[in-house]
């Protein structure tokens, strides 16, 4: 059942040196604070999953807090590269890491399998990519009733998800709306979660097919408003077009990043 936390507490409690995390949120609900207070806890070790992983994992890889990355797309949407993933994998910086990479399909069919608890999901895909040649863990198996040869890999089932949305009520239950990605399914899967919320109300107000996460599926709820920017919260706030732009300088220079963290994520009334 979900328990309301402070989000200091939550990420204390929840997530432990050497966990496999996925943060997930597509265009919009990508869960800056959160990764913010992982960075300011100095997490370890983390094994970092996100289809696309944009500013919020290249500040916590940038930060020291992954061992790997396993990922569909790695970029800054519209800008170009995430230079501090770069700097890692190219350079070693702040320490080396292992990637791991998938196609977007193979990631979204990973995460329904976790979700379902099933040890693997099985697609129609990679003909004709490389990804096999550098990715060991993209199989092929015969399908037992047409022998249509099909790719396998392994579900996705982090130690824990974190997820933002718009709204909780007090029950526990958590509204998602606009674009929903793989929030859903990665919160079913993982076996615990923390979700950061715009607002904590009494009435949820769902409109019909709303994607609703039912209080006993959520760990912890904290309300951080304005929990997701610099992206966007669809119906709160719109998304920080001249940060994304701002990024690509500030993260090309080791020495510019750590002051822009020092300043923006471990500076005085940074926390939450």
């Amino acid at each position: 059942m979900a328990e309301f936390l402070s989000l200091k507490e939550a990420v204390r409690r929840h997530i432990n040196d050497g966990d496999t995390v996925a943060m997930e949120g597509f265009t919009h609900l990508i869960p800056f604070a959160a990764g913010h207070e992982i960075i300011r806890q100095e997490k370890r070790d983390l094994t970092l999953i996100r289809m696309t992983p944009d500013l919020v994992y290249d500040q916590m890889l940038g930060a020291g807090c992954a061992k790997k990355l396993i990922f569909s797309w790695g970029g800054n949407p519209g800008v170009g590269s995430l230079h501090r993933l770069r700097d890692a994998v190219e350079k070693g910086w702040p320490h080396e890491i292992d990637i791991l990479e998938h196609s977007h399909a193979a990631m979204a069919c990973a995460y329904e399998a976790g979700a379902a608890g099933l040890p693997l999901a099985v697609l129609r895909g990679y003909v004709g990519s490389d990804l096999p040649k550098v990715n060991d863990e993209i199989k092929f198996i015969e399908c037992p009733f047409t022998g249509e040869r099909l790719a396998a890999v392994p579900s996705i089932r982090p130690d824990i998800s974190v997820i933002h949305a718009q709204r909780a009520d007090r029950k526990g239950n958590v509204l998602i709306e606009g674009i929903v990605g793989v929030q859903k399914e990665a919160v079913l899967a993982a076996k615990r979660s923390i979700v950061t919320v715009e607002e904590i109300v009494d009435d949820l107000d769902t409109a019909v097919n709303a994607c609703v996460l039912p209080a006993w599926t959520v760990t912890a709820i904290v309300e951080v408003p304005k929990g997701a920017g610099p992206s966007y919260s669809f119906g709160y706030y719109h998304r920080d077009n001249a940060f994304y732009k701002a990024w690509d300088g500030i993260a090309r220079d080791r020495e510019t990043f750590q002051d822009w963290l020092k300043k923006n994520v471990f500076g005085q009334g940074a926390e939450r």
